[in-house]
Parts: C-alpha cells; sequence; structure tokens
C-alpha cells in the first residue's frame, strides 16, 4: 500500500513537473498557441496538484483511522492487514457510523456491569443475611444451654432441637445456592424422558398434601384428563419446579383457597398453568420475582421456613430445558405460573 502510494506521487509530481515546463515554453511562443489553451493547460495543472494534496490527505486520515477501526471491529493486533483493508474501503461516513454505533454499544455494556454490579453487591448482602440469622439463633442457643440450660432435661432438649433447625435451614440455603451455580454453570446435566405429567403432579399433591390441608386449600386438576399428558424432559428436575410452584401456592395461599393445576395443548409443547387463589403479587414486584433471595413478604416467607431460592431454582430448571416461566397476577385474587414442556 505505502509502495503505490509513493510511486502515485512520483507519477504526479513529474506530471506536474512536466507540464510546468511546457507552460514556461508556451509562455515564450504566445503567437502559436491561443490564450484559451494556457488557461486549459492550468487547469490541468491544478486538477493534477488537488489530487496530489488529496491522496497525501487521505493517507493522512486512513493512517489515524485504522488503528480506532481496528480497536471497533475487535481486529487488534493480530489482524493487522484486515484493519486496514477494513478503513481502506470504507468512507469516512462509515467510519463515523461506526464510531457512533460503537460508543452506544459500550455505553450499554457499561450500563448492563453497573446493574450486574448492582445485583451482586445485593446478592452477597443477602446470602450474608440469609446466614447470619441461623448462625445468631445457633450461638444464642448454645449459650442458653452453656449458661445452666444444660442441667434441665426439658430445656436441653428443646434448644438441641432449635439448634438442630437452625443447622438445617443453613444447609438448605447452602443446597439450594449450590443447585442454582450447577445449573447456572451447565454442570448440571439434565435426565430427558418420557413421562406422564399428570401423574407427577398427582405424587406432588400427595406430598404436599398436609401443608395444605393445615391452611385448608384444595390442590387439583382443572379437569378430568381422558388420557395422558406426555411430555419430554428431566423427571426429577420437573418434579422439584411443580413442588415449589405448589409449595409457594400454599404458603402464600389465602386459607379455605385453591392451588389448581392445568395442561393446554399447543402445538408441540404442553403449557403447564399453577393458578392460586391467594394474596398476589404487586405489578413493581414482578420483574424481580424469579431472583435469588427476592422476598415480597420477607418475615411470612421465613415462617414457613423458604430459603428465598425456590422460584429462582424453578427457573433456571426451566432454562435448562430450553423453556422460560412467566407469572401474572392480581394483588388479592392470586397468581398464574406458566411455563411449556415439550411435548413426549
Amino acid at each position: 500500500m505505502r509502495s503505490s502510494r509513493a510511486g502515485l506521487v512520483a507519477i504526479l509530481t513529474a506530471s506536474a513537473a512536466g507540464i510546468l515546463a511546457v507552460i514556461a515554453v508556451l509562455l515564450g511562443h504566445q503567437e502559436v498557441f491561443s490564450t484559451w489553451f494556457v488557461f486549459l493547460v492550468f487547469a490541468v495543472v491544478f486538477v493534477l496538484i488537488f489530487l496530489l494534496v488529496f491522496f497525501l490527505l487521505q493517507g493522512f486520515i486512513r493512517q489515524k483511522i485504522t488503528p480506532l477501526y481496528q480497536i471497533i471491529h475487535g481486529t487488534g493486533r493480530k489482524d493487522n492487514n484486515k484493519g486496514n483493508i477494513a478503513a481502506t474501503r470504507a468512507t469516512l461516513g462509515q467510519v463515523s457510523q461506526d464510531v457512533i454505533n460503537w460508543v452506544v454499544s459500550r455505553n450499554r455494556e457499561i450500563a448492563r456491569l453497573k446493574e450486574m454490579e448492582k445485583y451482586r453487591r445485593e446478592f452477597l448482602g443477602n446470602v450474608s443475611h440469609e446466614l447470619k440469622t441461623p448462625i445468631f439463633n445457633i450461638q444464642g442457643y448454645v449459650l442458653t444451654l452453656l449458661d445452666g440450660g444444660l442441667e434441665d432435661p426439658s430445656i436441653n432438649r428443646l434448644y438441641l432441637e432449635k439448634t438442630e433447625k437452625s443447622i438445617n435451614r443453613m444447609i438448605s440455603i447452602v443446597e439450594d445456592l449450590e443447585a442454582i451455580a450447577r445449573l447456572e454453570s451447565g454442570e448440571a446435566e439434565m435426565q430427558f424422558e418420557v413421562f406422564n405429567f399428570l401423574k407427577l403432579v398427582e405424587e406432588v399433591f400427595e406430598m404436599q398434601e398436609e401443608r395444605a390441608k393445615k391452611r385448608n386449600i384444595t390442590l387439583r386438576l382443572d379437569r378430568k384428563y381422558d388420557r395422558p399428558v406426555k411430555v419430554y424432559a428431566d423427571r426429577k428436575r420437573i418434579y422439584e419446579v411443580m413442588n415449589n410452584l405448589i409449595i409457594n401456592s400454599i404458603n402464600y395461599g389465602n386459607e379455605g383457597g385453591s392451588t389448581t393445576v392445568s395442561c393446554l395443548d399447543i402445538g408441540d409443547t404442553i403449557l403447564v398453568e399453577v393458578i392460586d387463589t391467594g394474596i398476589g403479587i404487586e405489578a413493581e414486584h414482578l420483574p424481580r420475582i424469579f431472583e435469588r433471595f427476592y422476598r415480597i413478604d420477607k418475615s411470612r416467607s421465613r415462617d414457613f421456613g423458604g430459603t428465598g431460592l425456590g422460584l429462582a431454582i424453578v427457573k433456571h430448571i426451566l432454562e435448562a430445558h430450553g423453556q422460560n416461566i412467566s407469572v401474572r397476577s392480581t394483588p388479592g385474587k392470586g397468581s398464574v405460573f406458566s411455563f411449556t414442556l415439550r411435548k413426549g
């Protein structure tokens, strides 16, 4: 590129010098050539000089733009030739637009990183708080026992049981966090198989029957199905999804209410909906409902023994299946959690 540019400059310079010499001769023989021809020669010289300046200026600009263009397109030092080609072919207008697009992209990336940093700080604060509570409880129980509680069998048994409950809570939090980490990293392998989803729902209902009875909540299917609803998924993981959603609907349901599961055939997928008649969720909370440790009613969630990670686990399991979960809710009337599964 540089050699061709130097050759072009040499040719233009020689041409200009030759034409200037011709002009000098012409000026001495004005009787041979008319005045208009002299003006034409001057015009040609002007054009040649203009082209010379233009190419020199273009080369200078290109030299300055090429590194920037390489940065924008991520060519780096290992791809200098491609960067030069790109910069050569691009007009200044294109480069300008690329710079604008690059700046917009970087601003978005910075905004996203700031948002992630905000969530990271919030997450660490939540983890600290969730673990701190049972640790302080255990510390209090142990101090009580050391201060004389060990001598009273009824007291030491009571506080040992409370200590065990706090330890189990910490174990649950750690296990849930580990499960989410494995799902996010892709380490948790899905064992796909074809199974009857209705049978799985019945198993979850049986498991949570006592919990529902304590709050006088009815667990049911939306209708009687005349044939099995076959899906292709990881049965163990989907059981965990349904179990978390049913427990959530019971914990936040109104006494005397109901939790209904419906299945709708949509093309090559089955739409599953878990419908409750509970307290509902305010619109401001809906975008964050699937975040780790996010609670609407923190005291109520802890009263039921929740870790605040159930819905986050549900979301990640379904994403590992290539599916998504959504929620719509009306405060005071209830919520509907919806997701799809591949047909079996």
